[in-house]
Order: C-alpha cells, then structure tokens, then sequence
C-alpha cells in the first residue's frame, strides 16, 4: 500500500489486524443501505448482515466515503449516518477523487466497494446484485461502472446475479469480452436477482465455496487481472416469479422513460417502484438474497484462506 493510499483509507484497528493475519475478510457496500432500503430498516440490515459475516466465520468490512477517507469498517454511528442518507451521494468510481477532496458524503456502490477492498487487499464481497448493461443501452450507452471495475480490479463479488431491471444477456456478453469469469454456485443459469433463473445459461456450476475458492486463487496466482463474478441464487422460499417480474420490470421502465430518469437516478427509482407495485414483497426478497450473498462470500473467504 503507497503512502498515498494510506493517507486516505481508514481502516479500522480489527480489519487491519484481519488484513495483517490473512484471515478471511468480506467487503459490505453502503449504496444498499444509503440508496436502496428505507430508514430504519436498512440500520436492523447493516448490523444483520455483518452478524451473518461474523457468524460464519469472516471479518465484516462494510465501506463508505466520510470526512474525506475512504472507511473500511464502519462504527454504529457511521452506520447510522450511511442509513439516514442525508446528504449522502451515491459514489462511483468517476466521483471518488472529488468526494475526498471536497469531504463529501458518500455510499459506496459494487465499484468502488471493489476499488477500496482492492487498496486494502481485500479478495470478496458480498452484494445484493451488480449493475450491468441497461435494457436499451444500444441507444443510451447505459453501462454500470461495476463491469470495468470487475476486468480490472481482483475482488470476487458474490451477488444474486445483476439487477434484474437490466438486459442481463448483454451484461453476460461484456463479461465475457472482458474476460471476467461467471461462476453460478450451485446453479447453471445467472440468477436474475430476486428469480433464481434467468434463461441465460453459465460456463461453470460450482458445486462447492471451496471450488469457487480454489478458481480464484489459481485465477490471481497466474497474474490474471480483475475480479469475478459468483451468481448465488436467491433462497427458494423466498424467489419470485420470473414473469411476474417482467412485467413489473417493464412497467417500472416505463415510468422511468416517462419521467426522464436515467444514470444514477435510475436503480434507485426502479427498485422504489418495484417494491411498491409489488406491495413490499420485492423489499424483503431483496433483503434475503442479500443475507444469502452474505452466507456464501464468508464461506468462500473462509475456504480461501485455508488455501
């Protein structure tokens, strides 16, 4: 780590003991809690699901941009300020210079959660599911930062597959032309976030976190670079029609078309609909797969630091 990096990442005194020992670390992003859920639910969600990390045998590192750092490893009052969302921006990887100099606010999207793991060495993380090419991107160019972050920074992200808002077989498409790998653990379709099939088929079903482990181990030991992507399928008790939520994604688009929504705007304003035209259904699938991601990238990191 340069004295640069040092001087702007704040880890807390645990994490850096984790990260000098090797001990399985998993990366939370902030966006979840400040962009995508209602307070105060998202405060009960962000202490869950570093419980969940915990109880399985990691280290939680949930990040945010605060008083000019990059934070690794969040207190329950930097929590709270992430879950109130007040004035807190979404931040990607275009935004991260200015928020730091500047001493903005901001939640850390799938990007530059990956980025600021990366700094820190950190190897995975748990999302809810990564941003991806848009439906109509042909015309809008509206492609999530997420995918460059995932060819060019090594950190596996274990999600729910991409937003199901999204076209997820374009999102396959420039995985693929950038090289990253697409494992479904215990799955041979991309889960298609809150569906647990898309009709998109993957290369490689892991059957184990232990073989997702050893991938990504050979994968950096070669000096391959960039990350990768583990579809984790939603539990089934949980797991909503896929027709169902077509429609409901269509109609959602819609509106967002009607409005003028579109670049940063657009997920939250999609995944607020949803949740309402669905009747809070969404909300709380949306809240399973996240602890189901949860239970699988602490399972993994645990497995690849026995490696």
């Amino acid at each position: 780590m340069t004295t640069n990096m040092q001087k702007n990442l704040s880890i807390t005194p645990e994490i850096l003991d984790a990260i000098h020992a090797g001990k399985p670390i998993v990366a939370l992003e902030s966006t979840i809690l400040s962009h995508g859920m209602p307070y105060p639910q998202n405060v009960e969600f962000a202490h869950k699901v570093e419980e969940i990390v915990r109880g399985e045998g990691a280290i939680p590192a949930t990040t945010a941009i605060i008083g000019g750092k990059l934070k690794i490893g969040l207190n329950a009052e930097e929590l709270e300020i992430m879950c109130k969302a007040e004035n807190v921006g979404k931040v990607s990887r275009r935004d991260v210079a200015t928020y730091l100099a500047t001493g903005m606010t901001g939640a850390t999207t799938v990007a530059t959660t990956m980025m600021i793991a990366s700094m820190a060495g950190i190897r995975f993380f748990a999302t809810g599911g990564i941003g991806g090419v848009h439906r109509g991107a042909e015309k809008t160019m509206d492609i999530s930062a997420d995918l460059q972050e995932l060819a060019n920074t090594p950190v596996c992200v274990v999600c729910a597959g991409a937003k199901s808002l999204l076209d997820l077989g374009l999102t396959l498409e420039y995985l693929e032309t950038m090289g990253v790998p697409v494992l479904g653990l215990r799955t041979d379709e991309l889960p298609a976030f809150y569906c647990r099939t898309s009709g998109f088929k993957l290369d490689y079903n892991c059957e184990s976190e232990e073989t997702v482990a050893k991938i990504m181990k050979t994968k950096w030991e070669l000096g391959l670079k960039g990350g990768a992507v583990v579809g984790n399928p939603i539990p089934e008790e949980y797991a909503l029609d896929y027709d169902e939520m077509e429609k409901v994604i269509t109609k959602a688009i819609d509106m967002a078309n009607e409005q003028g929504i579109h670049g940063k705007a657009l997920t939250p304003f999609l995944l607020s609909h949803i949740k309402d035209m669905t009747d809070g259904v969404s909300f709380a699938s949306n809240l399973q797969l996240a602890y189901n991601n949860a239970v699988a990238a602490s399972r993994i990191a645990v497995a690849y630091s026995k490696l």
